[in-house]
């Protein structure tokens, strides 16, 4: 059969969950994916529940599901992180990714997809094809990701079937092809002609009578052209356009082949409620989806980034696996879930940990040696051991202290480092606080466990306002973060962003810095005369030496300039650092005795003051770059939004599916909460980059509204 159970399971630990699995080939990696509220985990609870694995499905609403077992998953009733719940059906063991539909958590969809080998992508019957879905979609494109779909919810009262077929045809594209049509006690299988009875859950199949295949006719002929297309038998189609039968089992070998090439996107039609297509989707997932051995694996270096021989799903080949998930459990630590792609890790194995290339978001560089105690199976959050896990199986592992999010796991005699996937870009800051001493030396353990964990949260500690600021994915990804800081002990608050401001002179000014002191017997004395003049906005920071006749003997040049240097970046007006200026030394004093380094340094800062004293300043606010990807439907709104932000469109290009490109330029200020507001005004459609640019002069009004520095 392929598969065999572990001890623990044979203990009855999870049913058919805890497998070993000794060969690639009876192994489907399925990530379940998605828009938001359409029914992935309640799905996913159907089908543990069909195949044996969990005694009965649990529900979203009273935060009982196999996959949502995080507490913030329960709070806001919606998958906040990727799960894994395996199943085993008709000898193949099946590893369910569940993976959240919401925006904020795409880096967890991600994850999925580089964990799986093929997608179910499930919509709602009662919902049209909005910007979200088409989201998702794309996101399964980008990676090549072999995709069926699933209309859930069709026995719905708001249910309608054949619109929500009909939309994702017009949405998705030709390749999207129903392989049952609803029938009124069942379903009809346009490939297998067979009828599927459903009553209180349980499947009967019995034959179709005429009228049924009068029914599905047109839809089961462009079925099977599209799937004979993809036939590695190249007489198929002209026997069929024959009127010859095409034997069943034919038919679905290469719906499994047009599937893994992309070229069809099979539709099953399910209720996850009444049961009704659970088990036609089960019979589907062993026979229509690739396996791991027919699906490209990642590209892997050594960790100094030299080219490694390819990987191959090999169980007997090097060991390479890659850090898919992390969670911090209360009772056993740190659990890593992993997919393996190349060998087999047992228990005791020493491996290699090691994860380059995200240091800009909290992940310094690192490699070690680590054990592997125990080896498991994931279903949800309950554990149970497993003896191996080969290549293509996903597994969890327990207490490696060094692996997070995104690390490659390798034999030490043979390291390698596959490159994570794609991270998005977080673009909400929220400031946090600790509200006593001790809860920050709590809220800094709390901050490393969730970085490691999370590569899409980056940390940010700013020198010049003295915040902590977390950048995060969204507003329901800040709830997340924030609670999990709390549950591990941390009282923290949160407070408005700070955005750093910049100073510049407004005009031509001079000053004097006098420093002449007597002490103990020793004395110090510098004089310098300046000017100070504004630059163009980036030109920096000038300094001009204009001495003459040795006022200022030579060795103490760089010591003027090193004093003015010190008080820009302390501010002279408000506090902010100043740039955009020229300074020049003109005159000065010195003493033969008495006159020193850091005398004049003193002295430079102080002509600075005074120069300012005798000017007028302007504070400047960061400018930055903004490009908005947006659907044409929604431009004009984004444009105006824009608009009342301060914003400058700079230009509108045109992108493929329907959608523009905004390019602006917009205040770092005015860009707080753009992720919040861009998704409500676009229903999620929308997405967003943002580079910082250059400084310019802040309005009056708009000082006076904001809480800057």
């Amino acid at each position: 059969m392929g598969v065999k159970a572990s001890d623990e399971s044979r203990r009855g630990g999870q049913g058919g969950a805890a497998v070993a699995v000794q060969s690639p080939a009876d192994l489907r990696n399925i990530a379940v994916v998605g828009p938001s509220g359409s029914g992935k985990t309640t799905l996913v609870e159907a089908l543990l529940a069909a195949s044996g694995t969990i005694p009965r499905a649990g529900s979203v609403e009273a935060g009982t599901t196999v996959g949502d077992h995080d507490p913030a998953a329960v709070r806001q009733h919606r998958t906040v992180g990727l799960s894994v719940a395996p199943l085993v059906h008709d000898g193949t063991k099946v590893n369910l990714i569940d993976t959240p539909g919401y925006a904020d958590f795409v880096g967890e969809l991600r994850a999925g997809l580089r964990a799986a080998d093929a997608a179910l992508f499930v919509v709602s019957a009662t919902d049209e094809v909005d910007g979200a879905t088409r989201a998702v979609w794309e996101e399964c494109a980008a990676v090549g990701m072999p995709r069926a779909l699933v209309v859930a919810r069709i026995d719905h009262q708001r249910a309608n079937v054949d619109g929500a077929v009909a939309g994702l045809r017009a949405a998705l594209g030709d390749g999207v092809h129903p392989v049952y049509e609803l029938a009124p006690d069942g379903l009809i299988g346009l490939i297998s002609l067979r009828r599927s009875v459903y009553a209180d859950g349980v499947r009967t199949l019995v034959d179709p009578d005429g009228a049924d295949l009068a029914t599905i006719g047109p839809d089961r002929d462009a079925l099977i052209e599209a799937v004979i297309g993809e036939s590695e038998d190249e007489e198929l189609m002209e026997r069929y356009l024959a009127g010859e039968p095409v034997d069943p089992e034919v038919l679905i070998r290469d719906l499994e082949t047009a599937v893994t090439r992309g070229a069809l996107f099979p539709v099953f039609l399910v209720s996850s409620v009444s049961g009704v297509g659970v088990a036609d989707l089960l019979d589907a997932m062993p026979r229509a989806f690739p396996s791991p051995l027919e699906r490209p694996l990642p590209v892997a270096t050594d960790p100094r980034g030299a080219k490694h021989t390819p990987l191959a799903a090999d169980p007997d080949g090097p060991f390479v696996a890659e850090v898919i998930h992390t969670e911090v459990d209360a009772y056993v630590g740190r659990v890593s879930l992993l997919r393996t792609f190349s060998g087999t890790l047992r228990p005791d194995d020493t491996v290699h940990v090691s994860g380059h290339g995200m240091a800009d978001r909290g992940h310094e560089d690192h490699d070690a040696d680590e054990r592997v105690a125990h080896v498991y199976s994931a279903l949800g959050g309950t554990l149970s051991a497993l003896p191996y896990a080969v290549a293509g199986d996903i597994c969890a592992v327990t207490k490696i202290g060094s692996a997070e999010t995104g690390d490659t796991l390798s034999s030490p005699a043979d390291p390698m480092l596959i490159d994570p996937w794609p991270m998005p870009e977080p673009l909400l800051p929220i400031a946090v606080v600790a509200k006593t001493r001790r809860d920050e030396d709590t809220l800094s353990r709390n901050l490393a466990r969730l970085a490691a964990a999370d590569p899409t949260l980056r940390l940010e500690r700013n020198a010049e306002t003295g915040q902590l600021v977390l950048w995060c994915m969204g507003e329901s990804h800040a709830d997340v973060v924030l609670s999990r800081l709390r549950e591990g002990g941390a009282d923290v608050e949160t407070e408005p962003v700070v955005v750093a401001l910049r100073e510049t002179f407004s005009g031509r000014t001079s000053g004097e810095g006098r420093h002449v002191k007597q002490s103990g017997g020793h004395g110090q004395y510098a004089v310098c005369q300046i000017e100070v003049e504004p630059l163009p906005r980036g030109s920096g920071f000038t300094f001009v030496d204009k001495v003459v006749g040795g006022a200022v003997p030579r060795q103490f040049i760089p010591s003027v300039e090193k004093g003015v240097r010190s008080q820009l970046a302390k501010g002279v007006f408000e506090g902010c650092p100043v740039v955009d200026v020229r300074v020049t030394l003109t005159g000065g004093k010195a003493h033969s005795v008495d006159s020193s380094d850091a005398a004049f340094q003193t002295a430079g800062a102080l002509a600075l003051k005074d120069a300012a004293s005798r000017a007028h300043g302007v504070l400047l606010e960061p400018v930055d770059e903004v490009a908005v990807e947006v659907p044409d439907e929604y431009l004009g709104t984004v444009l105006e939004d824009l608009s009342s932000r301060r914003g400058r469109v700079q230009g509108t290009e045109a992108a493929d599916g329907g959608r523009s490109v905004v390019r602006a330029a917009v205040p770092a200020t005015e860009l707080l909460s753009y992720s919040v507001v861009l998704r409500s005004l676009t229903s999620g459609a929308a997405s967003f980059t943002r580079a910082f640019a250059h400084y310019e002069v802040l309005p009056e009004g708009a000082a006076a509204r904001s809480r800057l520095r």
